[in-house]
């Protein structure tokens, strides 16, 4: 069966996903690209050949044309597309985060519940990544022996907007980590705290954090925003037995005038490009079998990433360590 996907949000995100939808994505036809800026819209539309552009985005969610639907807007349209979506009873790829409100996933989880089915895979796209699965593995093989820490840096060439905060960076920059590390050390957080160091200049600084979780594990995360020097994620776990570290991504290797030099990218799209392709076939497949991804982020993952933002941004505030307080799992989500 072809699946019409429409695709809402046409800036930098929503074409990777244009993109990936025509070509690679067997089986799925890219139907409309919609944007609050139409011409912005057409222009990815025309680009990657789908059949129609628009601008009003639940129009498109309504439509009959229409399967399924990622959504790439900005953060604060995510929460209520994703209800639009459940309430058309369509699925939905919805980019991180469902919400920077827990309060805002708790809705959207209850609107999941009451539909009695799991609409929403959130866009948390490293869990795809071969980086981190061969970590996963590693300790489900048992050769790392018990987990002890993970370490973890999140490094961009500059900011993307002048009015960039600390707290911001623990909202907005951070909750990849806080997603990828649950998932590869298999618990949640208990408590987390937060400082900063001082620049020489007005730029925010970067933002460091201890969590520890309830399985008695300690995780360290950096966020850097402005590295200047390139976009560089890394990961390293640590267990009683050993480590596994994740490598700088380089295809190759420069060396002239005396010097070895490797390249950084600007940003992250050529760092994740696969772990995109596979986290779209997955959600492509939870379109048409209604199973949903064995690995994929669910409501609760978002809600779980919003909790702990919010206990991060309270611990940078206010110096001090802050408990991670959630809901207890519904069975729903079990």
């Amino acid at each position: 069966m072809n699946i019409r996907i429409a695709i809402i949000g046409a800036g930098a995100m929503g074409a990777d996903h244009a993109r990936i939808v025509t070509e690679d994505m067997p089986g799925a036809t890219l139907q409309v690209v919609c944007d609050s800026d139409a011409a912005r819209a057409k222009s990815v539309a025309d680009a990657f050949g789908a059949a129609d552009s628009a601008s009003d985005p639940e129009a498109v969610i309504a439509r009959g044309d229409v399967d399924a639907v990622i959504v790439a807007s900005p953060d604060f349209t995510h929460a209520p597309l994703s209800l639009a979506c459940i309430r058309a009873g369509k699925k939905v790829l919805c980019e991180k985060p469902l919400s920077q409100s827990s309060d805002e996933c708790l809705t959207v989880m209850a609107a999941e519940q009451a539909a009695g089915a799991r609409f929403v895979q959130l866009g948390f796209m490293r869990r795809y990544d071969p980086s981190y699965a061969e970590m996963k593995q590693a300790l489900a093989d048992g050769s790392l022996g018990r987990a002890l820490m993970m370490h973890n840096f999140h490094r961009n060439v500059e900011t993307p907007a002048a009015d960039f905060t600390g707290a911001m960076a623990i909202t907005n920059s951070a909750p990849h980590e806080f997603d990828v590390v649950r998932h590869v050390l298999g618990c949640d957080y208990a408590t987390i705290s937060a400082a900063q160091p001082r620049r020489s200049d007005a730029r925010v600084a970067p933002v460091v954090m201890m969590l520890e979780t309830t399985d008695g594990q300690l995780v360290t995360i950096e966020i850097n925003n402005n590295a200047a020097y390139g976009y560089d994620v890394r990961a390293e776990l640590v267990g009683e037995r050993g480590s596994i570290a994740m490598n700088p991504v380089a295809f190759t290797r420069r060396d002239t005038d005396l010097t070895s030099a490797t390249a950084y990218s600007s940003d992250w799209r050529g760092r994740y490009a696969e772990a995109y392709r596979r986290q779209n076939r997955a959600f492509l497949q939870f379109v048409r079998t209604g199973q949903f991804p064995e690995i994929g982020s669910d409501c609760w993952d978002g809600y779980c990433a919003a909790v702990v933002a919010e206990a991060g941004v309270t611990a940078l505030s206010a110096g001090r360590k802050v408990a991670v307080d959630r809901i207890t799992k519904p069975e729903f989500y079990a």
